[in-house]
């Protein structure tokens, strides 16, 4: 099933000729964009990602005069299609994310279409301002998109939608002019606000317009939902002029066009006063009617947001290492439904008062005890975040069927919610499904997407089924079917049902005003295609998984393809919070290096939509090449897409038709061959970055000639020596710490035995060391790593049976004992081994608490210590006991920081193609903060990597934190 046929060479050459941005037209490109986070997929013309303005008018006019259609584009997180078209794909994300001057006076500020929410109120927080549209997928949401979407978020009971928060937007017509499209008077003449002269083309559609709303005044007083939330269609509602002698706003009509009638160079945004003070209150329900019904009674205590939390969510959120704690914390018993209620402004007693009123009338309606009070911020934010990844949560279900988007956002009245959702969970049932809900319950618009397999061509048949009795029911109540994430393919076919022809006449008057041409994303508000046609979804008649032999047990996802399409493209690898994931994207801005887009790649691979050879291809392997095996998303994608280890995958399969270069060998084959070369110590130690002996290595083995490698140590570490007292405790020394940095396993043989323990290592008289396998994984050579790995099973079968913890000091290391053993050699032995394996760090942490880590340290006074979590700690969680075990030296401040990867990532960084990328990544969080500690902090990294990556990088030392442990017990 290979994707649509190509776009003409002429198309793509103007565009190279005449755009500065990028010009992309290769298959692999356009598959990847051609998904949002719906469940549709159109393979575009090509893609352009616009530098500047002029880059968008540039493309504009080529794609005109080639008669081909223009789709513009910001994070791709729609979740009804509106970014999927047979277009020519204009995205403005990765350049044009300009903030202006913030005007604190009018609480105004310009900016470009591509800036992202949560950064453009990290700029705006200087002021105390912020813009309140907080929509969940805010830390990736673009401004253009929100506009585009009329977007809402959780606070809209208070601040509107994006439509009551947008002031003006400068963008280009079809035809090529350019506008300022903002407050008209009610006698418009030649010159706008601010003295310019409006264009003619602008003047007649405001006459256009204004005479379109007096002729339908009645029929859209009539027919257009009285609700906040209803976007709907064109605002054409907002036409009307404000007062007997004002106007209107041409803007209102743009916000919410999904890129249909102009595309957007320039947003004016109303912002407003951050509220100094919340609090929140946690309601606990029995049932979930229950919550439903008593949402209109806390509407009334006047909060800034009321948002559902349901049960599923809640149990799936509990199956995700990063959310498994907040929710916990936050989480009374077994609640059916949980409602997160916020209060919020300057005065902090108030909210308090209103945080006890909400306890009082809890208990009033019956549910005493049943709110869990958070006033502390941290806290606070924690169970907000669980709340905005809602959508990926619930996407986490693993298997065919999933919670599918098409009715989630209907919104009806308050008094009308419990019953909306008892009948429509009644409809469910009947087609043998359920729905999840979450979200926005302070507006009467829920988040529900019933449970389907869309592979499935009755499942298609029972979606559209559901849909017409959801949108049947919701105009019984007198709602709106389309309340936060506009109409798309999926609801644009039912804007007539909703709204009557004659409103559905007016949106398509609407259209041919402003874009008689039929460029702009066509098929969305007007003249749509059918919500059910299989033809433009990701699942097409005719999907099917190519069989592939892994290498990887992949049966908990049911194979390696089902994993890549866990991928629901919404775009949490895109966030701009100082996580992990995904440093290669944060690097580049480009889709092709972002989880998702290498997700999507595999995915079409795997389907054979790309072609018979593209998972084994040059191609492939360029999407793979900036994927540094953090593990980030491990953790922090909410549907569990882990692209570390399905690059390995990849990695195997690739191995099979093409060979290894010299330099893959060299590092592959090191833990074989470093016993030999150890003896060569000093030779090898003679390269020197930018000399001879290292541009030659560039030249003919590809290590940048910029970076000095690793230094051989002329004393590596032998083995424990032998003690009689204590518990055992076997340390797993690997090659690197082994073989270029002894001094840590010293240390660390050194701390456990002055705190009681005998320490042991595998017996080295069989041969040469034990080894994780991990430099021969990374090179796709899976018979040698699984050699290792049966080794080292076997070495360590005695230990692991006899209840030994088996301690390591490198992450990537001692973490492959976890990780990537089970997938790769699953069975009890390999089970037992990863329960029992421990990071350094680990083992203190547990054996502090249960009171056995018995030593004393000196107190540093004064002292600081910066500690960088390696990205595997982060991915399992061990970072913050690495923290912790500093901690237990008196005196000393340990300080730790969030950051995305330090780039090195085992010999990515050394790569003479990858050097200047491994550095760009580490400028984007570690590198400054190591270079800007000030003298005498003692800087620490448990991965060799790191170490590496700070000293040649900040020209800074960083030690394990072995080595301070082992200084302060000495």
């Amino acid at each position: 099933m290979p994707l649509d046929n190509p776009p003409s060479s002429r198309l793509e050459t103007r565009l190279k000729r005449e755009i500065k941005g990028d010009v992309m037209f290769d298959p692999f490109t356009r598959g990847r964009y051609s998904t949002d986070a719906s469940i549709y997929q159109i393979e575009p013309l090509g893609v352009v990602v616009a530098r500047d303005k002029d880059d968008i008018a540039a493309a504009i006019q080529i794609a005109r005069e080639e008669g081909v259609p223009v789709l513009p584009r910001g994070g791709g997180t729609s979740q009804c299609g509106q970014t999927v078209n047979r277009a020519l794909v204009v995205e403005c994300s990765k350049y044009m994310q300009g903030v202006g001057e913030v005007d604190t006076g009018t609480r105004r500020v310009k900016v470009q279409p591509g800036v992202v929410m949560e950064r453009l109120n990290a700029r705006l927080r200087q002021h105390k301002l912020w813009f309140p549209v907080d929509v969940s997928t805010g830390d990736r949401a673009t401004i253009g998109g929100m506009t585009a979407n009329n977007s809402c978020g959780a606070r809209s009971i208070r601040y509107g939608n994006m439509v009551h928060n947008v002031r003006a937007i400068d963008a280009i017509l079809a035809d090529g002019t350019q506008a300022h499209f903002g407050e008209v008077p009610s006698n418009l003449g030649p010159n706008g606000p601010n003295g310019d002269v409006e264009p003619e083309r602008y003047r007649n559609l405001v006459s256009d317009m204004r005479a379109l709303h007096r002729r339908e005044a009645d029929e859209i007083d009539a027919r257009i939902p009285k609700l906040l939330r209803k976007v709907g269609g064109y605002n054409i509602d907002m036409l009307a002029p404000k007062g007997p002698d004002s106007g209107h706003n041409m803007a209102n009509l743009l916000v919410g066009s999904e890129g249909t009638l102009a595309f957007f160079t320039g947003i004016e945004l109303d912002l407003q006063p951050i509220p100094p003070h919340r609090v929140l209150g946690i309601c606990h329900f029995p049932t979930f009617y229950a919550a439903m019904d008593a949402t209109r009674h806390i509407v009334e205590l006047g909060p800034a947001a009321v948002e559902l939390v349901d049960r599923t969510m809640i149990e799936l959120a509990r199956d995700i290492p990063m959310f498994r704690a907040t929710v916990e914390r936050f989480v009374q018993g077994e609640p059916d439904a949980i409602l997160l209620t916020e209060f919020a402004g300057p005065d902090a007693d108030d909210n308090l008062r209103r945080l006890r009123q909400l306890v009082e009338l809890m208990g009033d309606l019956g549910f005493p005890g049943a709110v869990i009070e958070a006033t502390d911020p941290a806290f606070q934010s924690a169970v907000w975040n669980v709340r905005k990844e809602g959508l990926n949560i619930m996407m986490s279900m693993k298997g065919d069927g999933k919670p599918v988007s098409f009715i989630e956002d209907c919104a009806v009245r308050l008094e009308d919610l419990a019953e909306y959702t008892d009948r429509l969970t009644q409809v469910f049932h009947k087609h043998g499904t359920n729905g999840t809900w979450y979200a926005h319950a302070s507006v009467g618009t829920l988040h529900v997407r019933p449970v389907l397999n869309l592979k499935q061509e009755l499942e298609v048949k029972k979606m559209r089924e559901i849909a017409e009795e959801a949108f049947a029911m919701v105009r019984e109540y007198k709602g709106s079917h389309s309340g936060e994430h506009g109409d798309g393919i999926v609801r644009s076919e039912f804007l007539e049902p909703m709204y009557g022809p004659r409103i559905v006449r007016a949106f398509e008057e609407v259209k041919e005003k402003f874009d008689p041409y039929g460029l702009f994303n066509p098929g969305k508000i007007v003249r749509p295609p059918k919500m059910d046609d299989r033809s433009l979804m990701r699942f097409k008649p005719g999907y099917t998984q190519a069989p592939v032999e892994t290498v990887f047990d992949w049966s908990e996802w049911g194979g390696f393809a089902s994993a890549a399409e866990m991928c629901n493209n919404n775009g949490a690898c895109r966030k701009s919070d100082p996580g992990v994931m995904c440093p290669s994207y944060r690097a580049t801005g480009d889709e092709q290096h972002l989880t998702r887009g290498r997700a999507n790649t595999l995915r079409l691979a795997l389907s054979g939509q790309l072609g018979p050879d593209a998972l084994t291809s040059d191609a492939m392997a360029e999407t793979m090449s900036l994927c540094v095996s953090c593990k980030g998303c491990r953790r922090e994608c909410p549907t569990g897409v882990d692209m570390a280890k399905m690059k390995l995958e990849f990695l195997a399969q690739y191995r099979k038709r093409h060979k290894l270069t010299l330099r893959d060998r060299l590092i592959a084959y090191l833990p074989r061959y470093a016993p030999l070369a150890v003896r060569l110590a000093g030779l090898l130690n003679l390269r020197k970055p930018g000399a001879t002996l290292a541009a030659l290595g560039e030249k003919f083995l590809g290590f940048s000639a910029k970076r000095p490698l690793p230094r051989w140590s002329s004393r590596p570490y032998r083995g424990a020596s032998p003690t009689d007292a204590g518990p055992e405790v076997v340390l797993l020394v690997d090659t690197f710490n082994r073989y270029f940095e002894p001094e840590n396993a010293r240390a660390a043989e050194r701390v456990l035995t002055r705190a009681g323990y005998k320490v042991t290592t595998p017996d080295l008289s069989a041969g040469r060391p034990l080894c994780c396998g991990r430099t021969f994984l990374a090179a796709g050579l899976i018979d040698e790593a699984k050699a290792e790995a049966r080794r080292t099973i076997a070495a360590l079968k005695a230990a692991v049976a006899a209840g030994n913890p088996i301690v390591g000091l490198e992450p990537s290391c001692l973490l492959t004992l976890r990780d990537e053993y089970p997938a790769l050699l699953p069975g009890e032995d390999t089970k037992a081994l990863a329960a029992h394996a421990q990071l350094f760090e680990e083992f203190v942490e547990a054996e502090t608490k249960a009171g056995r880590f018995n030593l004393l340290f000196r107190a540093m006074p004064g002292k600081t210590a910066l500690l960088h979590g390696h990205c595997h700690q982060k991915a399992f969680g061990t970072a913050a006991a690495a923290a912790d075990a500093l901690r237990l030296i008196p005196e000393l401040a340990v300080e730790t920081f969030d950051s995305t990867c330090c780039g090195m990532a085992g010999a990515f960084g050394y790569e003479a193609e990858h050097h200047e990328m491994s550095l760009k990544i580490g400028e984007l969080g570690v590198l400054p903060k190591m270079r800007a500690a000030a003298p005498g902090t003692l800087l620490a990294a448990c991965g060799t990597s790191c170490r590496h990556q700070i000293a040649d990088g900040a020209q800074r030392e960083a030690r394990h934190i072995v080595r301070i442990l082992d200084e302060a017990s000495r």
